[in-house]
């Protein structure tokens, strides 16, 4: 379908991933006519109730926000139909959306998903690709479907994963990149050039939403792997082990190729000044941040001040 002129666009998204997109949108010839959000939450130290970072810029634009508990209300459709929106566009709204909602939008829904796809379908995609040691990433524009991110790709862009890179830096930089890729395939959309391309299910992979139980670390698997977990889930749930019945939680590190033969799961090969090393199923892994339950988060200097290790501790997966 050809459509001329500016498209009236409804946007569903929360986090701060989210932004960039919508300010691309309302920097763009087409009319931003409301924004669809999650309902305010306990956030923080504190768990004070306050506005997600997408309300919060929706409403510094005096842009129309309905936060729907659940997307089947009465009240929320008639409000969505109101908006008479051409086209929906999302960007990690959170909520699977249901049939009523892909359907208010004339020329459906888009989404804005932090992958390339089909790999790596699902709510966490920029960390699981970390934790897997993927070495590229990208932003997938794609039509929304009933099947979860399984819709035909309207575009495409990629980007590089550093070896030392962590979630919130490529969240960040996929955010931008997703932003600069969506006004022209709009733009596409609304003046019929837009190809949509058929993903391959075959090649489909997947990445579940992140729980605390994904950051225990498991010193049998090779230094390489857990330094990739350690990035993957950096600034959250972070992984974590155990040491003289502490909590530790990590949040830096670089692998070694070391092999000297005294690298045993879990022990501490090396504990002094700026050095903790520690063994793994393969090579070693030297810790730079850390941080005790509590405490802030630490150089390896400023740690063993407080907290002294010495070669032979062991590190466990339980206190």
């Amino acid at each position: 379908m050809v459509v001329s002129g500016a498209l009236r666009v409804v946007f569903f998204g929360t986090p701060e991933f989210a932004v960039p997109t919508l300010e691309a949108l309302l920097h763009s010839r087409h009319q931003v006519v409301g924004v669809v959000t999650q309902p305010d939450r306990p956030r923080g130290r504190g768990q004070r109730t306050t506005a997600g970072p997408v309300k919060t810029r929706a409403s510094a634009a005096g842009v129309v926000v309905l936060q729907p508990e659940k997307l089947k209300e009465p009240s929320f459709l008639e409000a969505l139909d109101a908006l008479h929106g051409d086209l929906g566009v999302v960007a990690a709204y959170g909520k699977i959306l249901t049939e009523a909602v892909l359907a208010a939008p004339r020329l459906g829904m888009i989404n804005v998903h932090a992958s390339l796809l089909p790999r790596y379908r699902g709510a966490a995609p920029v960390h699981r690709a970390i934790i897997a040691g993927e070495t590229k990433t990208g932003v997938t524009i794609m039509r929304v479907v009933k099947a979860l991110d399984a819709g035909p790709m309207l575009a495409t862009a990629t980007h590089a994963i550093g070896p030392e890179d962590t979630s919130d830096k490529v969240e960040r930089e996929l955010a931008s990149l997703g932003a600069d890729l969506l006004a022209p395939t709009i733009d596409a959309l609304a003046e019929g050039r837009v190809r949509e391309t058929l993903q391959n299910d075959a090649d489909a992979t997947y990445a579940p939403r992140l729980t605390k139980e994904d950051g225990l670390v498991d010193w049998n698997r090779p230094a390489g792997d857990i330094h990739n977990q350690i990035r993957g889930l950096h600034p959250w749930p972070h992984a974590f082990t155990f040491v003289r019945g502490q909590r530790l939680i990590l949040h830096r590190s670089t692998p070694t190729a070391s092999s000297s033969g005294r690298e045993a799961p879990g022990i501490v090969l090396d504990a002094a000044a700026d050095r903790l090393l520690v063994g793994t199923g393969a090579g070693s892994l030297q810790l730079l941040v850390i941080q005790a339950e509590g405490k802030r988060p630490m150089t390896v200097r400023e740690f063993l001040a407080g907290h002294p290790l010495a070669p032979g501790d062991r590190f466990h997966a339980a206190p």
